[in-house]
């Protein structure tokens, strides 16, 4: 087989599809893999470095939410202009622009002094990594076969879960000889190796985008009018967002100030969940295409699957103290079930219009993470200020992130819409 899973029927696919084999389509995600794998770890790597920026720079936790959530705002502001330029200049070109400023923020992150300087700096790396997910997800819902987009979709996912185990474990390694600076000054380094990936490994732009810049012109109006889309928006902002904002985040300071462990206990804590959630899409990306096959899509599966990451979530609240990293596990897993909502939002639109459906529907997702990160500090923050212990305080702020995502189910099984065979 010369191809892989290339898509055909529509305007364009098959001229950007023409000499693309299988070790080309090897390559190309390899390339788009290694730049999102970092995108993960910087995403994820405060959570690992909580404790050493309480320690050194005497943060709280709403400092601590806050500078988290610096990626978030920088990530979530580039969304709607990244859709733009997804469609018109193409993944290549958008992703390698975008990727030298994540370098920059890496680097201004490495010197910062004080919160506003970090917190800046944090902001620059969102802004940097915005099309590190969106970008090949573009490139595979105008190339590929829906299959196998599915697959390749799930195992993107796997490498975020990768790179998010990279920052537990193995920067808690690399802390003593590096220190936290050492490690964004790595970072930066591998930014760059990324971008030369791509330059060498993805198709030019030209050739992907033939036959689509233009097309299916507008703004995005009529993305977030789509039954779809306003069906499934805030699961995404609350359930999707509130799993990689407690995975990004607020994990590591609950095994530390809830569950009682130490920072190297923690680090091998958050190294379990994200191990788990990398095995969760690695399933993920096996079986959804057989799903698919049988009819089994989206909405069905968000119906039957979430009420499990509900029940799990309800679970660690009132276990508390007793609520460990695999418990939090067992939640994020769970919650994977919501991820669906993403892929299945490009597939509900013409190619030439997937950058901004995926980009409008990540900004969703975007700025429920950053509210969620903020939001639990501030809760928390607020509940110790009224005499509440650490855990009293933990288990508030996350019984009214709880009340939200049950919420947001109840939405999404709201009578009338998108039926359960919505296409994935």
């Amino acid at each position: 087989m010369s191809r892989v899973g290339v898509r055909q029927a529509e305007p364009g696919a098959a001229e950007a599809a023409r000499g693309l084999g299988v070790a080309a389509v090897l390559a190309m995600f390899a390339a788009f893999a290694t730049a999102y794998f970092l995108s993960a770890l910087l995403r994820a790597v405060t959570a690992t470095l909580a404790p050493v920026f309480s320690v050194e720079l005497g943060l709280r936790a709403a400092d601590l939410g806050l500078l988290a959530g610096a990626y978030f705002i920088g990530f979530a502001a580039m969304q709607l202009p990244l859709g733009r330029s997804l469609d018109r200049f193409g993944p290549r070109r958008t992703l390698l622009v975008l990727l030298a400023v994540a370098v920059l923020g890496c680097v201004a992150f490495s010197q910062a002094r004080g919160l506003p300087t970090l917190v800046m700096a944090r902001m620059l790396i969102g802004v940097g990594v915005a099309a590190c997910l969106m970008a090949p997800l573009t490139c595979y819902r105008r190339w590929l076969l829906p299959a196998v987009q599915l697959r390749t979709n799930s195992w993107m996912l796997m490498t975020g879960s990768l790179g998010m185990v990279a920052s537990t474990l193995p920067v808690q390694w690399l802390l003593p000889a590096l220190g936290w600076r050492g490690i964004f000054w790595v970072a930066a380094a591998l930014l760059c190796v990324a971008m030369l990936l791509v330059a060498m490994w993805v198709p030019h732009d030209a050739a992907v985008a033939s036959g689509t810049p233009g097309e299916g012109g507008g703004g995005y109006r009529e993305i977030v009018r789509h039954p779809l889309f306003t069906r499934t928006a805030p699961a995404g902002f609350f359930i999707y967002g509130g799993m990689i904002a407690v995975q990004a985040l607020w994990a590591g300071p609950w095994l530390t100030r809830v569950a009682g462990l130490d920072a190297a206990g923690a680090a091998r804590g958050l190294f379990a969940i994200n191990l788990a959630m990398l095995i969760a899409f690695m399933t993920w990306g096996a079986v959804m295409p057989r799903l698919a096959a049988r009819g089994i899509h989206a909405m069905r599966l968000m119906r039957l699957g979430l009420p499990l990451a509900l029940l799990v979530l309800v679970g660690n609240i009132a276990l508390g103290p007793a609520a460990g990293a695999w418990h939090w596990a067992a939640w994020c897993v769970a919650c994977t079930f919501v991820t669906v909502s993403q892929p299945a939002v490009g597939a509900a639109f013409p190619a030439a219009l997937a950058g901004r459906a995926l980009s409008a529907f990540n900004l969703v997702i975007f700025s429920g993470v950053f509210s969620i990160q903020w939001g639990i500090g501030l809760l928390v923050d607020a509940a110790l200020a009224l005499g509440a212990s650490d855990v009293g305080a933990f288990r508030a702020a996350f019984a009214v992130f709880a009340a939200c995502s049950v919420a947001a189910y109840g939405w999404l099984l709201r009578p009338g819409g998108v039926a359960d065979n919505a296409p994935a």
